[in-house]
């Protein structure tokens, strides 16, 4: 196969590309697969690193209000289109997909205007503008959660999953909470606010530290890497218990995921995806910066299928923290629950699924 990815700006749209990538390596070794990002994105450090070849295009999203820098952006875009078109016509791709970020825009579109065969996959349950726009030109729609098929032309959607659910649910883990100084055989949260932290889920777990002590389950705050210093400024005042850990960060993520009882944090698709893969009962705090409130639909998704709580952002302090934790953590029956409804969403085989969906576009099934 020769394929050309495209999506960028967030983790949420490069890690599952990276997944499809490494899902159509393993499908068929000899596949050639070209990245195309953006010179802004996070995709021009992350792509290159896995040893993937990688062309950057100079794009800019749009500003929501009214903005003279919208004219700028619709130049960049009609560039980025035209130097697509050049990318592609020297690659010869069997397919084009896009996996979101405004550079997938200009990607897409170029192949369709080249009659290559395309595909967008769409993370969340609120479809992004650059998908949306892309969606009346691709020959098919793969999406995350079955909340976004309304959102789309019927007739092109197909449910596959976040690709990076297979790669969690592949993870053979030797973790052991001992490496933490904490003991295999009592029930773990861990709070989570996501790589760079959160600065509510930070300032609400210090303050609830002192209750979190007094608790036998055991307690792992992660506080992102930028926030740690002042988080451990914050907790000099207290007197933390032996079930209680602090770390800035968690570098293996997924080995540690199959030995958490309870997760607390955002909503972002990707997290959602690895979540459901190992089936862990959450509690989620969307972020209410994210464009269109898209974490509360994602949230609610797992909400609606008993198998997480959800506390918003306005309502979130110690107390509905604690309150939260106390009610999944002294209940084991209510998590064995959840986790189960959490496995039940979960796609543990969605880069395969996405790919077979590829090869029936190249193959017009």
């Amino acid at each position: 196969m020769r394929l050309i990815v495209s999506g960028g700006g967030t983790g949420g749209h490069i890690y599952p590309a990276l997944a499809l990538i490494e899902e159509v390596k393993k499908q068929e070794p000899d596949s050639e697969i070209l990245y195309i990002g953006s010179t802004r994105g996070l995709e021009k450090d992350i792509v290159p690193q896995r040893g993937i070849p990688f062309k950057e295009l100079k794009i800019q999203g749009f500003k929501r209000s009214l903005s003279l820098d919208n004219f700028k952006t619709v130049g960049l875009f009609l560039r980025s289109v035209h130097d697509s078109k050049k990318i592609i016509k020297q690659f010869k791709p069997d397919i084009v997909i896009g996996t979101g970020g405004y550079v997938s825009g200009a990607v897409v579109y170029a192949a369709h205007r080249m009659h290559i065969k395309t595909m967008i996959h769409e993370q969340n349950s609120l479809v992004g503008l650059t998908n949306r726009f892309l969606s009346r030109y691709v020959d098919r729609i793969g999406i995350a959660f079955h909340a976004a098929e309304s959102q789309f032309p019927v007739n092109k959607v197909k449910f596959v999953g976040n690709p990076r659910a297979q790669q969690a649910a592949n993870v053979v883990s030797n973790f052991s909470w001992s490496e933490y100084g904490l003991k295999d055989d009592v029930p773990t949260v861990l709070i989570f606010g996501g790589s760079q932290g959160a600065l509510k889920i930070n300032q609400s777990a210090v303050d609830a530290m002192d209750e979190f002590s007094k608790r036998k389950y055991q307690v792992v705050f992660i506080t992102g890497q930028n926030r740690y210093i002042d988080v451990k400024q914050a907790l000099s005042s207290h007197q933390l218990g032996p079930n209680i850990v602090v770390k800035p960060y968690i570098a293996n993520m997924p080995e540690v995921l199959p030995k958490v009882s309870l997760i607390v944090g955002r909503a972002g698709a990707t997290s959602l995806a690895e979540i459901t893969a190992v089936g862990i009962p959450a509690i989620l705090i969307p972020s209410p910066y994210v464009t269109a409130d898209h974490q509360t639909k994602n949230a609610k998704s797992l909400v609606d299928s008993d198998a997480a709580l959800m506390i918003k952002e306005d309502d979130l302090n110690a107390k509905t923290l604690v309150d939260s934790v106390d009610q999944l953590m002294h209940n084991d029956e209510k998590r064995a629950w959840m986790a189960n409804n959490s496995k039940k969403i979960g796609v543990p085989d969605a880069a395969t699924r996405l790919y077979q969906t590829m090869k029936n576009v190249i193959n017009n099934d």
